[in-house]
């Protein structure tokens, strides 16, 4: 009867998106503290979709430790918490102790109450570049700690914090196989663009992408499980290793300040509801 109740109540509210009140999908999704008791599988776009079947990262690892514990985001597709336990082991015979997960996803995908427009099919997970401590953290502790900026205040290059110990971490990350992008801050994959040898293998710098925001962590896109016919991959990633004039717009004043049009006002985002979500999601958010 619950999961009747359950189901019935989420067809109201896409019927009700009709009318405009429908309630944001975000709230639903978000009061879910368990996944979906149903086969793995992510449905729809990274920004607009859902997780079936999630698991759960556990808190601490041999090789990693999940921050931010009370936002119940340590959950992900099997797949890319295989990612995190075979990375994490990678990491560390780069030199590091162990990795600081951040969010992955939440238990059954979906949109958040805040933070991210993606990170909704379990296939993306932010990564500290703070370098681990030795010690294990407490859980009060990672709640409190953060990761520090690599990045200079202008955006224009890495600060003191970035050392070549993180350009060996994003290119381990960028050569694994299941690995579609890595969004970083410009300055970070400008970096990187200069620091590896013109000879050397490029081709995983292309999967290094600048994106707005991410001067502290970096945010790994893995590709759509085969197991998963519903999800929709991104378009491919332009040929070549992307240190050209589509990186030097990064740093024009449009990427770095951009203002308004005159007389334009900003367009707030709509929240999406369960209209705009693939149609499984329905059955991911009641089972």
């Amino acid at each position: 009867m619950r999961a009747l109740s359950l189901f019935l109540g989420a067809l109201l509210a896409i019927s009700a998106a009709g009318d405009g009140v429908a309630e944001p999908a975000k709230f639903l999704f978000s009061s879910k503290s368990q996944p979906a008791a149903l086969q793995p599988s992510a449905h729809g776009e990274y920004a607009r979709g859902c997780l079936a079947g999630g698991v759960e990262l556990a808190e601490t690892g041999p090789s990693w430790q999940a921050m931010r514990l009370s936002r119940n985001r340590n959950w992900g597709h099997p797949s890319t918490i295989a990612f995190i336990e075979r990375f994490s082991v990678e990491v560390q015979q780069i030199g590091w102790p162990r990795l600081y997960i951040g969010d992955i996803s939440q238990p059954r995908g979906g949109p958040m109450r805040s933070g991210h427009r993606s990170h909704q099919l379990g296939l993306d997970v932010d990564i500290w570049l703070r370098r681990p401590s030795e010690k294990l953290l407490s859980r009060k502790k990672r709640e409190k700690i953060g990761s520090p900026r690599v990045v200079r205040k202008n955006s224009r290059s890495v600060n003191k914090n970035w050392t070549p110990s993180h350009h060996r971490v994003l290119r381990a990350a960028a050569r694994d196989d299941q690995v579609a992008r890595i969004f970083v801050n410009a300055a970070i994959k400008q970096e990187m663009c200069n620091a590896e040898p013109a000879g050397a293998d490029r081709s995983w710098l292309r999967k290094i992408r600048p994106w707005w925001g991410h001067d502290a962590h970096f945010h790994v896109r893995l590709n759509c499980p085969l197991d998963s016919p519903g999800c929709v991959a991104q378009a491919p990633i332009p040929p070549g290793d992307g240190c050209d004039e589509t990186l030097a717009w990064w740093f024009s004043q449009e990427a770095l300040n951009p203002k308004p049009k005159p007389g334009e006002k900003p367009k707030r985002r709509r929240e999406l509801t369960m209209a705009d979500l693939p149609q499984a999601c329905t059955t991911v958010l009641t089972q």
